[in-house]
């Protein structure tokens, strides 16, 4: 493998997504030091495996004055490592920071200082028998129980939370929730791994994964403090090193050797097999006792489902508990660590990210441990986009909302009108795997977290991407709630993947732009709201793929994240699709194989694929709209 230094104190987008939130006027790393004493810990677990612990106690703590504590468990290391060496930031904001809790921070079993073996989201067991019978859950439970009982002026209160990784461990350790855990935060939480983050509906995240475990995956050798070193794609052109990579195979032929064993376990298993199902939390998300709340990103590219489903497999299997989802307009954990005002060329009016810290992230804690005012969240808060405002509601996805459905038709038409002809309509395309469309115009080695706000127009004038759009509205619009695409498709080959974007194109030229004033006409641009891929082989079941038969028309149902997003009065709305988005996404080689990731060159050859849009066979797009303004949120 292609190593350069090793890396201090981040790894990939992954940890860049759990690092410190940054100060504005850098002093929070002097704060610390003066007003926290560190301490380090071997907290033993049922098994007598040790896990290595950081705590910062409040230095005015004493027996007049208690605090609660803030309990976050990591893979990603909780250094630095040394009672006398601080860090810049904890992980979360400054806003908590100053607020004051003690700060407790785990190195996860089996990562860096503490000791047994880890396993990636490992399993919960529904059935514990004995000491031996260990899980995410049980280690949280046993570190709660040492903390609240040999942390001195603790006042018996604990909070956790976690961000991306972390947030499975926040989500994991509330499952029979210790009685000391008064509130719970699992922000951008994975869920399931075969959904988030490793594939989207069987499509492999190429991008992503590969940069992850060519760090993450190395085997640890013993206690630790040092991060493997980071990979070199010596290049900076992240779409051509993943296309002269070629097949799947080549990655350990050319980079990993079998030297990361997660990377031969997704080998081994391209389907949603049963290891996959193993590492889905959602159905274990039981006996739930402390308040919860859910935060998510809207254009979050890594754990948008792990939010949404967090939230409502514990609102289902917890009746009664106080239980909240926030989902604001943020790329990955980005309301922990940024204004929030814009992501990419979308701006949202203002500093999204300071609002939640302030009226939603530091109330909640300070009402659930320390006892103060209730910060009156409501069942839901979500943020519209293209309205640009908070709205509340009583229950997600709302009451409220009317199913609709958007007609693809003849043309590139977008209706709210089926076809009436008869017959075999259809658009059609030529996808080259050598030239897949790419998932963003800005690319490198590493994914555009801003690409899920992107302007399209890079993707939608290429000729293997089919654009469908609507009249221009002659009135606000909002759709609400999960998406989903109802395609008829056919293709030469034996298999394919079905992209799908819902796309807010904006008029020609902006009503009351000023070219004087304004820094940019966003006349025309085409801004991506919402998007997905299928990989076709699984259209009828995710752990049994099927071939296509060629030129044979066939239904694919693209579930598609929820969204709440209003079109404006004079713009329209635009359906994309097209079959590849790389390389955020492995290539589909077209031809079926049992499993993609042992496909030979010769299986990748072009094909053309075809969308239905007759009465026979027709394409759409159900959505759900959302009458009026009300449940506004000031």
């Amino acid at each position: 493998m292609r190593r350069i230094s090793p890396l201090v104190a981040v790894l990939s987008i992954f940890v860049l997504a759990n690092s410190p939130a940054a100060s504005e006027d850098g002093d929070v790393a002097e704060y610390i030091r003066a007003h926290y004493t560190k301490f380090e810990y071997r907290i033993p677990m049922r098994d007598g495996v040790e896990l290595f612990t950081l705590a910062y106690v409040p230095n005015d703590a004493s027996d007049q004055r208690t605090y609660p504590i803030l309990l976050t468990r990591s893979p990603y290391s909780v250094g630095p490592y040394g009672v006398d060496r601080y860090p810049e930031s904890f992980l979360l904001p400054e806003e908590m920071v100053r607020e004051g809790f003690i700060f407790v921070e785990q190195d996860v079993r089996g990562r860096f200082l503490s000791e047994g073996q880890f396993v990636n989201m490992r399993p919960h067991r529904e059935e514990k028998n004995g000491p031996k019978d260990i899980d995410e859950s049980t280690d949280t439970y046993d570190t709660v129980e040492w903390l609240v009982s040999h942390i001195k002026h603790n006042d018996g209160n604990v909070g956790i939370w976690g961000n991306s990784y972390l947030g499975f461990f926040t989500s994991s350790g509330i499952i029979d929730t210790h009685p000391a855990i008064k509130a719970a935060m699992p922000s951008a939480p994975i869920a399931d791994w075969y959904f988030d983050d490793m594939h989207h509906h069987g499509a492999f995240s190429l991008n992503m994964t590969f940069n992850f475990f060519s760090m993450f995956g190395v085997v640890r050798e013993g206690l630790t403090t040092q991060w493997p070193e980071r990979f070199d794609h010596e290049t900076p052109d992240g779409y051509q090193f993943f296309l002269d990579l070629g097949p799947l195979s080549n990655v350990n032929e050319r980079y990993f050797h079998h030297e990361i064993p997660f990377w031969d376990a997704m080998v081994a298993h391209p389907d949603r097999d049963e290891f996959w199902k193993a590492r889905d939390i959602l159905p274990h998300l039981r006996h739930v006792s402390c308040a919860v709340l859910t935060v998510g990103g809207l254009f979050d590219a890594e754990d948008l489902y792990g939010a949404w489903h967090t939230y409502s497999s514990i609102e289902e299997k917890n009746p009664g508990i106080e239980n909240t989802i926030v989902m604001g307009p943020w790329s990955h954990g980005a309301w922990l660590r940024s204004g929030g005002r814009t992501l990419g060329g979308a701006d949202f009016g203002y500093a999204t990210g300071a609002d939640f810290r302030e009226r939603v992230l530091v109330p909640f804690f300070r009402h659930y441990l320390k006892g103060g005012e209730s910060p009156g969240l409501p069942e839901a808060m979500v943020f519209e986009t293209g309205a640009n405002r908070w709205r509340s509601f009583d229950q997600w996805p709302p009451a409220s909302l009317a199913k609709s459905t958007l007609y693809l038709g003849e043309g590139g038409r977008l209706e709210w009108e089926p076809a009436l002809a008869k017959g075999e309509a259809f658009s059609e395309f030529v996808s080259d795997p050598a030239k897949p469309v790419p998932h963003t115009a800005e690319i490198t080695t590493r994914y555009n977290k801003a690409y899920m706000t992107e302007d399209q127009r890079f993707a939608s004038r290429r000729p293997d991407v089919l654009v469908f759009r609507s009249e221009p509205l002659a009135e606000d619009l909002t759709v609400a709630g999960p998406l989903e695409a109802e395609l008829w498709v056919s293709t030469t080959g034996t298999d394919a993947d079905w992209v799908v974007k819902l796309v807010d194109e904006f008029p020609g030229r902006l009503e009351g732009y000023d070219p004087e004033s304004d820094e940019e006409d966003l006349g025309g641009t085409q801004r991506l709201v919402r998007s997905e891929i299928f990989r076709g082989r699984y259209r009828n079941s995710y752990d049994r793929p099927e071939a296509f038969v060629p030129g044979e028309p066939t239904r694919v149902v693209v579930p598609l994240q929820a969204v709440l997003h209003t079109f404006k009065k004079g713009h329209r709305i635009m359906i994309q699709i097209q079959s590849s988005l790389f390389p955020f996404f492995d290539r589909n080689p077209q031809t079926f194989v049992p499993n993609i990731f042992e496909a030979d060159e010769k299986d990748f050859v072009k094909a053309t694929h075809r969308v239905y849009v007759s009465a026979d066979h027709q394409s759409v797009i159900h959505v759900g709209v959302l009458p009026g303004p009300a449940g506004v949120r000031d």
